[in-house]
């Protein structure tokens, strides 16, 4: 299958290549990536990384092998999963606790934006405490954790001020 890994000493930090199948422990499932998603985090190790890892953590698919233990979807499911890295592949083995079935009217694109903008979105809301009624200041509203935090502060009954950099 093809995978996207990390090479900090090419002119590119990251080449396609022809690398194994992942072979999924008893609790992932086998998932064929649609979509994946590149974070600041991501594409900021890769400077850092040694030659041939493997990043991505964002992933939208189908499920093309259900996991071994019975958990999780079952073959053919569509998925959004957060995975620990190789998630820039054609296929990753994800873990089904970190894995949830995608409605129909969610495109693969849409979703994968979703678990690491989205959770640390949902984190920094959360312990912003109760918020109805409340003015919040949301920097970097532009991003993908800030547009995040616009709509779930706004939705938690905020009065939302988004700053950005420089609009999109």
């Amino acid at each position: 299958m093809l995978a996207f890994v990390n090479t900090p000493s090419a002119p590119l930090p990251v080449e396609l290549r022809e690398v194994a199948d992942p072979q999924p422990a008893a609790d992932e499932a086998l998932v064929e990536v649609h979509a994946f998603a590149l974070n600041r985090g991501e594409l900021f190790l890769l400077a850092m990384r040694p030659e041939g890892w493997r990043p991505g953590q964002d992933i939208a698919g189908v499920v093309v092998q259900a996991a071994a233990d019975g958990s999780g979807p079952k073959a053919g499911t569509r998925v959004v999963a957060l995975v620990d890295g190789g998630g820039w592949a054609q296929r990753v083995a994800a873990p089904t606790a970190r894995m949830a079935a995608l409605p129909d009217n969610v495109s693969f694109a849409s979703a994968a934006t979703l678990p690491v903008s989205g959770l640390t979105a949902l984190r920094t809301v959360r312990l912003g405490g109760a918020l109805l009624g409340r003015r919040v200041l949301i920097t970097g509203a532009a991003g993908g954790v800030g547009s995040f935090a616009v709509q779930l502060a706004a939705l938690a009954g905020a009065e939302v001020t988004g700053v950005v950099g420089r609009p999109v």
